[in-house]
């Protein structure tokens, strides 16, 4: 029976290799700034996220982000600012939170779904996950402070957001079994976690331990997204159930094949350095080398560690996904 974009996908979540090739996939959007250079040079132009990766010819997903924020919430005064400082202004904020979720039973939905039983497409959806919710409501550095000044508001917080993430995985398994979901925290920087393994404990572990079960027994494989480098993480994700990551950021110093020399059973999405696709062929090529042995691995699907940069060209762009197809392939050789 031959391959699927599908059957691939889902292979490589169960730490399989694919009989062929793996997936071909560009899991995150591009930069607008890098689809107007792009559109300079020949792409055509007003094309959707979905539209560009066909015209690319890579493996299509869809994707949806269940986002807790209505579109009537009030904006933060600046970028990294707080919409929440205690429980009263939570409460006053609370009628803005927390949307129903859709149906994925009219637009695009019903083509995209057939598509995938078809095994012609992926689908999978990100939830904010118990670092990056409360973040988003605190604002940045308030955020971090709050796990001291405002305990029990942040657990108040993250039981809401547990009790929306149940109403909206059970809106899209209502209507197809997504291939992955994705719990975006972003709590690491280029040196390491932003909290302590006590706080992780203390303020996620719980609400994790309560979600994570529920996408698992729905046959839904469970990737952390956060930035930065994760590594010294890993093993929190772990205990909770969680079965990988992306995406797997090199200039943070995240190595793809030292962990899977500590974690063999780990999921990993990502992980090409994006600083290199302008430098041309040999050195797209050198790092395809150093993540051959990772993508034999199984497991483990290659892509961009982040969104592809405006300074990278449509011409090296094109180079980038031949080599990816070559080298998706040569994972795969008996």
């Amino acid at each position: 029976m031959s391959e699927t974009v599908r059957s691939r996908m889902r292979k490589c979540l169960r730490g399989e290799l694919p009989t062929d090739r793996l997936p071909v996939i560009e899991w995150a959007s591009w930069w607008d700034l890098t689809i107007k250079r792009w559109e300079s040079e020949g792409l055509p132009a007003g094309m959707d996220n979905f539209e560009i990766k066909r015209y690319f010819g890579l493996d299509v997903d869809y994707q949806h982000w269940f986002h807790p924020f209505s579109a009537q919430v009030p904006k933060p005064s600046r970028h990294g600012a707080g919409r929440v400082t205690d429980e009263e202004s939570y409460e006053r904020i609370l009628p803005y939170l927390f949307p129903d979720p859709p149906t994925f039973t009219d637009g695009a939905w019903p083509q995209r779904i057939a598509e995938q039983v078809a095994g012609d497409a992926a689908i999978w959806f990100t939830l904010s996950g118990f670092f990056w919710w409360p973040r988003e409501l605190f604002g940045i550095e308030d955020h971090l402070l709050a796990f001291y000044d405002e305990p029990e508001l942040m657990h108040r917080i993250n039981r809401d957001q547990l009790a929306y993430m149940r109403r909206c995985v059970d809106a899209i398994c209502a209507v197809c079994t997504p291939d992955f979901v994705t719990l975006a925290e972003d709590m690491s920087y280029n040196h390491g976690p932003m909290i302590g393994k006590g706080l992780f404990d203390e303020f996620m572990a719980p609400y994790y331990r309560e979600i994570i079960p529920m996408l698992r027994e729905k046959g839904i494989t469970v990737i952390i997204d956060s930035d930065g480098d994760i590594e010294p993480i890993i093993p929190w994700f772990q205990e909770v159930g969680i079965e990988g990551i992306l995406p797997l950021e090199r200039m943070a110093g995240v190595d793809v094949n030292r962990i899977r020399e500590s974690h063999p059973d780990w999921r990993m999405i990502g992980g090409f350095d994006k600083t290199v696709m302008h430098l041309g062929e040999t050195a797209m090529r050198a790092e395809f080398e150093r993540l051959l042995p990772a993508m034999r691995s199984g497991g483990y699907i290659p892509s961009v560690d982040h969104q592809t940069p405006p300074g990278v060209s449509l011409a090296d762009y094109h180079l980038y996904l031949s080599l990816l197809r070559e080298y998706a392939q040569r994972a795969c050789e008996r």
